[in-house]
């Protein structure tokens, strides 16, 4: 069997990865222990994003004439790949929180709802909250003046009756 033949598998399953993202970030892994691995590859599990390491040759191929080919020129030394369908910012927070206790991983750059980010852009991005954190807030925002209102009415009517 050729070796193209090997690659293409791999390959369609990058593609099939890409397909439909909301955001990828590629990162350099290098140095992390198998602990440090384990315990990263939890927390992105639980967060519903995907990582996993792929040869660079085999990420060009697939990121080819799609948004997430502004990352090539990043694609050097050892690189894995996280990418989310669902919450476009929850692979560069994990990844971004996870490298403040382990020095050896890097956040090289990302695409986030088809957008580029170098390195320091997905730090930024990394400080955004999650979008059920956002509407949680502007949930309670909203509330908050509806709950005051009714209690100045409650307290009228207390008042009104004594």
């Amino acid at each position: 069997m050729a070796k193209v033949e090997l690659k293409q598998p791999i390959v369609a399953e990058i593609s099939e990865l890409l397909n439909g993202a909301a955001s990828a970030v590629v990162a350099d892994y290098r140095g992390l222990t198998v602990e440090q691995d384990t315990e990263l590859r939890k927390k992105l599990r639980e967060a519903g994003v995907t990582y996993k390491v792929y040869k660079n040759t085999m990420i060009r191929f697939a990121a080819k004439g799609t948004e997430f080919e502004a990352l090539e020129p990043h694609l050097e030394g050892p690189t894995a790949l996280a990418v989310s369908k669902t919450d476009a910012t929850a692979p560069a927070r994990i990844l971004a929180e996870f490298a403040k206790t382990a020095d050896a991983l890097e956040l090289k750059a990302g695409v986030v709802e088809g957008t580029y980010y170098d390195q320091q852009g997905i730090q930024v991005i990394a400080t955004i909250p999650s979008r059920e954190v956002l509407l949680g807030k502007l949930l309670g925002s909203i509330q908050s003046p509806i709950t005051n209102f009714a209690r100045v009415l409650n307290q009228i009517a207390e008042k009104a009756e004594a």
